[in-house]
């Protein structure tokens, strides 16, 4: 696994960037639950210059706000087939297939698998997905799965110092507010 390569990091939503629930209010408003940890993660790749783009097969506002607050352009929502869209995503960041992860948790999710150049599980993903995945987090989804994605390819591209050292990531924090 060579994390060096690594240019574009394509995350499912639904149970990598949440933890799969669905919550509901009395009132039936639905809600989503998210991780802090992988929205800084997601923040200090793309102050890297590493680019993150959303697969989701769902589509709600939710998503669309959180995906904005994270200043994600890189956005595929409603997509039930996945082989193409990941095909779209590499074309839009000018990237190739081996310079692509992907990171997903259900079966949906392995047609991208299967275009990506690094395929990733998240710890709490369903077994057969586990098996035909490169890498299989220790974190599950909506538990900081994308941060440990980000904090090892960051380390393997020489920037350890931005999220383990408060000079480090003092450097990028001016990047990751605008």
């Amino acid at each position: 696994m060579d994390l060096t390569q690594i240019k574009l990091i394509i995350t499912d939503v639904d149970g990598v960037l949440t933890d799969g629930g669905l919550y509901y209010s009395a009132e039936g408003e639905a809600m989503k639950r998210f991780h802090v940890h992988d929205g800084l993660g997601i923040k200090m790749l793309m102050a890297c210059g590493i680019q993150v783009a959303a697969l989701s097969g769902g589509d709600h506002p939710l998503l669309r706000s959180r995906l904005a607050e994270l200043k994600i352009k890189l956005v595929k929502l409603g997509k039930m087939e996945k082989r193409s869209a990941c095909f779209e995503l590499m074309k839009e960041a000018g990237v190739t297939p081996e310079q692509t992860a992907f990171i997903g948790d259900d079966s949906l999710d392995l047609p991208a698998f299967e275009v990506c150049g690094l395929a990733i599980a998240t710890a709490n993903a369903r077994d057969y997905v586990k098996k035909q995945a490169d890498w299989v987090l220790d974190c599950a989804g909506g538990h900081g799965a994308f941060r440990e994605v980000s904090d090892r390819v960051l380390e393997a591209q020489g920037f350890s110092e931005i999220f383990s050292s408060a000079d480090g990531f003092l450097k990028v924090a001016n990047k990751m507010a605008q």
